[in-house]
């Protein structure tokens, strides 16, 4: 028993060391804020207001540098996504040119874009995109909202497990759109690299791309734009939008696995009121 004790301490411990080293990476930074999502949650859904916001931050910022190879531009219009019309998508596709071909003379040409073609990518090829990042490859965002998360270590991904917290992907988007300083707090940084609050490390290559005012949002009844336009509310809004391009049927699913839930609860009543049923002509049984 007092062995039992021991090793139940130190794992303990080490649970509590370790979710402190992934915390902060082992480069002292801090866990992203948790912020409030309209999609978290079991009955959660996206806010097509907040992804057409979204979209619009990508398009006029990120897209530069940033392809986003799995999505179509006919995405745009499916249900449970930014609620784009598909007259909106088609004027969209068409604003692009896409390279295609070969044609009958096996030659490569450039149409206009279609709502069945993938988002063009900012540059032709692998090699392009680093000569023009001083080496860095920029990543693909198709699915970035996924693959871009971090732990929160023991005890806290026990509780996510109980809340049902899957937005660290966001969260950390957003944390790091925001996490730029001109204080480097003694971190030493490179020439042509920036300090990051919440980069593991601290030192990213990708040079601060939101500042306030720069992307123009919609303008309400009144006149106003219908949101902030802050470094805040942009990196809120493309990492909504982020998490659709990654999920596009999070919605869906939902749904989904709520009526299973349901339908598992029916049939567990089910099978117990059936198996006292039968087991109640058993002679003896209580």
């Amino acid at each position: 028993m007092k062995r039992f004790k021991v090793i139940a301490a130190a794992i303990l411990v080490s649970g509590f060391m370790g979710g402190a080293v992934l915390a902060d990476g082992g480069h002292d930074t801090p866990l992203p804020p948790k912020n409030d999502w309209t999609f978290a949650g079991p009955f959660g859904t996206f806010d097509k207001t907040q992804l057409q916001r979204g979209f619009k931050v990508y398009r006029e910022v990120c897209s530069s540098c940033h392809s986003m190879g799995l999505v179509s531009f006919r995405n745009l219009a499916q249900p449970g996504g930014p609620g784009f019309t598909e007259g909106q998508v088609k004027a969209l596709a068409a604003s692009y040119k896409v390279k295609d071909g070969p044609n009958d003379a096996g030659e490569m040409f450039e149409r206009d874009g279609r709502a069945a073609d993938r988002w063009p990518s900012p540059f032709p090829n692998k090699q392009a995109a680093a000569a023009a990042n001083g080496g860095a490859i920029p990543p693909d965002f198709s699915v970035i909202a996924k693959a871009r998360s971090y732990s929160r270590g023991f005890p806290l991904f026990l509780v996510d497990m109980f809340t049902q917290y899957q937005e660290h992907g966001v969260d950390y988007i957003t944390a790091l759109l925001q996490g730029y300083s001109d204080d480097t707090h003694g971190v030493e940084v490179p020439a042509g690299k920036y300090y990051n609050t919440f980069y593991p490390g601290n030192v990213i290559a990708m040079p601060k791309p939101l500042n306030d005012g720069q992307v123009e949002y919609p303008k309400g009844a009144d006149g106003r734009p219908q949101a902030p336009e802050t470094v805040a509310q942009y990196s809120k809004d493309v990492s909504a939008f982020l998490m659709w391009a990654a999920e596009p049927k999070l919605e869906q699913r939902k749904e989904t696995g709520f009526r299973v839930i349901l339908f598992l609860i029916v049939l567990a009543g089910l099978f117990y009121f059936t198996k006292k049923k039968i087991w109640s002509r058993v002679e003896g049984h209580h």
